[in-house]
């Protein structure tokens, strides 16, 4: 009942997209072209399908051989215009996802953000006109820039095809906008996906001659103290766990924790949600209310970015925390074919420049 009463609010939503995207088709709006590979990560929807595990996946792919830059909105951060990571910046400098990839590869990498793309790709190419590869975080709207190679991304649970504009559901652009992309990764599938399930997805997604359909699903690694860094295994041993999380879907690691514990006691706050004082009493007091010594807190490693330099961290330093880090992985025959793909359209690219 409550999306038939916001229909009309969709329909209007919808329209201006639509003249946006118009307004690019007859060149009104300009789209430009780089003369180096660049590569844009993206979604349909609002949030949640899986953009930071899949930059870092083509991160890992590709920083060992190639000068690679990625260049983030850097979204809901207290600076403005470019800034350029250093070993000094924090969650509020550069945003969380910017955060997390300077923490895992700020020695392979130049991570930078701008909220105009444009300029921020043009003050990377000035600084260091040796880069090889640029990764646009999040810019599938971002139609000012047109990338050499564009990912889609769709959520397993939540396809593009299935869902409606917002605020009726989730999607910030018309499904038409898939035409743009070369690749579709259907992400946060099982680990075991049927042939059957996999032919009924690209019947339903219908891609078009010139596009890729992959599938990939999330690797759960060991959880990380925030406190020590110390990696622990998670074990089947838990009466209780207790997970925050301020991500648009966490359901995949909800499903994952309930593996290792008999109740799992989850606190959900909006997606890129900024933590004050009062959430993390709020964690605190969950975590007293449990009447039990065997419990952990646990959060994502997007949440545990905007924790780290928090004043009131201190309020749980002496409790059993940890976050939960997640990659990418692609299903079967998959993952040799997508990194073929991306490896030569990078290689050619840079070889015809």
């Amino acid at each position: 009942m409550k999306r038939l009463l916001l229909l009309p609010f969709s329909w209007l939503f919808y329209m201006v997209v639509q003249f946006r995207h118009l307004l690019f088709g007859l060149g009104i709006l300009p789209s430009k072209t780089y003369d180096i590979p660049i590569i844009s990560v993206g979604n349909l929807s609002l949030g949640g399908s899986g953009k930071t595990p899949h930059t870092e996946y083509l991160i890992r792919l590709l920083a060992n051989d190639f000068k690679l830059a990625v260049l983030s909105r850097g979204y809901k951060r207290k600076t403005k215009g470019f800034v350029v990571a250093n070993a000094n910046s924090e969650y509020s400098d550069i945003g969380d996802e910017p955060m997390q990839y300077f923490r895992k590869f700020s020695d392979k990498i130049l991570l930078a953000v701008d909220e105009n793309r444009c300029h921020g790709v043009e003050t990377l190419l000035q600084d260091d006109p040796g880069l090889q590869l640029i990764l646009l975080d999040d810019a599938m709207q971002h139609r000012y820039i047109k990338p050499g190679l564009s990912i889609l991304l769709t959520d397993y649970r939540n396809l593009y095809a299935d869902d409606m504009m917002f605020p009726s559901g989730s999607l910030r652009d018309v499904k038409s906008a898939a035409k743009r992309a070369d690749i579709i990764i259907v992400t946060k599938t099982e680990k075991i996906l049927s042939p059957l399930v996999r032919r009924e997805i690209k019947r339903k997604l219908n891609p078009r001659f010139y596009q890729r359909l992959y599938f990939s699903y999330l690797k759960y690694k060991n959880l990380i103290s925030f406190f020590t860094g110390e990696e622990v295994k998670l074990k089947k041993r838990y009466p209780v766990i207790i997970m925050f999380s301020g991500v648009a879907n966490s359901y995949p690691m909800k499903d994952h924790l309930r593996n290792y514990c008999r109740e799992l006691i989850s606190l959900d706050f909006p997606d890129h949600h900024r933590y004050h004082r009062k959430d993390l009493e709020l964690i605190l007091q969950t975590y007293s209310n449990q009447f039990t010594k065997n419990k952990i807190i646990v959060t994502t490693e997007k949440d545990a970015m905007r924790l780290l330099n928090s004043p009131y961290l201190r309020l749980l330093k002496d409790l059993p925390m940890y976050y939960l880090p997640i990659e990418v992985k692609l299903h079967g025959k998959d993952e040799a074919k997508f990194n073929k793909q991306i490896l030569e359209y990078v290689t050619e690219t840079n070889r015809n420049r």
